[in-house]
């Protein structure tokens, strides 16, 4: 085997290993939380439904505003898109994969939130660690034991997060900077020995540490969801455009769909804070503003997002 198929190998085997290490830890924490609960002894009437809804505390306002900031969990699959010229068979594995990666998180986290919330209740957490919220779950659920181990767990899957996110975001800036759309020296350019876009790897590693110092947790989970939101709309919308002019087999559910998910991704793009919606504002109109001068008054011919298969990092 080459050099590089035995590090692919290697890589693989660390993956794998991190996975089941993951499903370990959650099967570690549910275990904590059914023992707490069963430990409680005094449940009530509405004890499983309170996580659904507390008439003490439950307000539409907090819901809206909540989850705006809760979908940063499904942030991330699309990026499975970016690396569709990596994969093998990607009109098959792509998809296969983007649909199977948001039905387990939708279930998974969802599982997970409701047993933090039959744990810790309706008490608030200290304003000095709500980044930190889930762990203290644990330790209320299962002690010092479990805190650390989440906080450890915690850590290692935000590498590997953050890891994936650069790489999509700088296969990203490449394909933008390969098609012209921006300085193609730069962005377009790939390292002789690794066969990466390096400069967007360095690019994207030095913004995103520069932001962990300026930018709060909070504001920039809605920076994002407000580009995220916008993306997903024009999704919807060119779904919708494609059901009128295209899809010869036009049925309700190729309507309701785009409809629908349109719809869903404007209600929770509006209830974004005022501060995200006027940095994001100001980011559009600087794209759009580089966009003209760009392509020279958006002139056709200029920009080619037409991909290539002898160019691939």
């Amino acid at each position: 085997m080459t050099t590089a198929a035995l590090e692919s190998a290697d890589a693989e085997i660390i993956n794998d290993l991190l996975a089941a290490g993951m499903v370990v830890v959650v099967l570690i924490f549910f275990a904590f939380v059914l023992r707490f609960i069963w430990g409680i002894h005094q449940f009530g009437a509405g004890f499983f439904a309170r996580p659904f809804y507390d008439p003490d505390t439950f307000s539409f306002r907090g819901v809206f505003r909540g989850t705006s900031i809760a979908v940063l969990t499904y942030i991330g699959f699309d990026a499975i898109s970016t690396l569709s010229e990596e994969a093998e068979d990607p009109k098959r594995n792509v998809l296969k994969a983007t649909v199977l990666v948001c039905v387990l998180t939708g279930i998974l986290s969802a599982l997970e939130v409701y047993a933090a919330q039959l744990v810790w209740g309706s008490k608030h957490f200290p304003s000095e660690m709500v980044e930190s919220a889930f762990p203290l779950v644990a330790r209320q659920a299962g002690g010092f034991f479990l805190f650390h181990l989440l906080n450890f767990t915690i850590l290692i899957a935000n590498l590997g997060s953050g890891m994936g996110a650069q790489l999509a975001a700088a296969r990203l800036l490449y394909g933008m900077g390969r098609s012209n759309a921006i300085p193609q020296s730069f962005f377009g350019a790939i390292e002789p020995k690794r066969h990466i876009p390096l400069n967007n790897v360095l690019l994207i590693g030095a913004i995103a540490l520069a932001g962990a110092f300026v930018v709060s947790y909070e504001r920039g989970v809605e920076l994002l969801n407000f580009g995220a939101f916008i993306a997903f709309m024009g999704v919807n919308a060119a779904s919708f455009v494609r059901y009128f002019w295209r899809d010869r087999k036009k049925s309700w559910l190729n309507f309701a769909s785009p409809v629908l998910g349109f719809g869903i991704c404007f209600f929770i793009w509006l209830n974004l804070s005022r501060a995200a919606k006027i940095a994001g504002t100001i980011w559009i109109i600087a794209g759009i503003v580089y966009g003209f001068v760009r392509t020279r008054g958006f002139q056709p011919g200029l920009v080619s997002f037409e991909a290539t298969s002898d160019d691939s990092p």
